[in-house]
């Protein structure tokens, strides 16, 4: 592809904008970039200043309040104020003993705790039955502890139903 500025290098640089619901793609060369000053290239994005400002809870009052510094994992040592100055866990323990300071960092970077990427397509139809399963037993669960039985029942047979169907494939 060929830079839409200067009709002649190479487009290394590509950017698609989206303002008020109007797509617009941009192709351009490195040197086009720079002169036009669509990236900022002298100010190289900073992994650590990022992970830095969303550990910094000091500056949110209710996180604050959730979280402690002082937390150190049982297996290798690592202080949670170690994690926030290096952005990186050491062992599978330190999602453990860090699970709580963890949890409302992982909500607000992915907007949920659960994971729930793309599955195979040979093994997605079960996956996505498996999960349907596990959401009607906590429906069925609220429905016992609100003591809406009629509700229960229903939840249950169509849980033995999609469990059967899990079964026989």
């Amino acid at each position: 592809m060929v830079c839409q500025e200067c009709n002649s290098r190479k487009a290394t640089v590509h950017m698609t904008k989206i303002i008020q619901g109007k797509k617009e793609e941009v192709h351009l060369c490195e040197q086009c970039a720079k002169v036009k000053d669509t990236l900022n290239f002298d100010n190289a994005f900073s992994i650590h200043n990022f992970l830095a400002g969303l550990l910094d809870v000091t500056k949110d009052p209710q996180l604050k309040a959730q979280y402690s510094t002082s937390v150190q994992c049982s297996q290798c040592g690592m202080t949670y104020d170690r994690f926030k100055q290096i952005g990186r866990l050491n062992c599978d323990q330190c999602y453990k003993e860090f699970k709580t300071n963890l949890a409302p960092l992982i909500r607000k970077v992915h907007g949920n705790l659960q994971h729930t990427g793309k599955v195979p397509k040979r093994a997605g139809g079960i996956i996505r039955l498996k999960r349907e399963v596990n959401e009607l037993k906590l429906q069925l669960k609220e429905a016992i502890d609100q003591q809406a039985f009629e509700r229960a029942a229903e939840l249950r047979d169509h849980i033995k139903q999609l469990e059967d169907t899990i079964e026989g494939r």
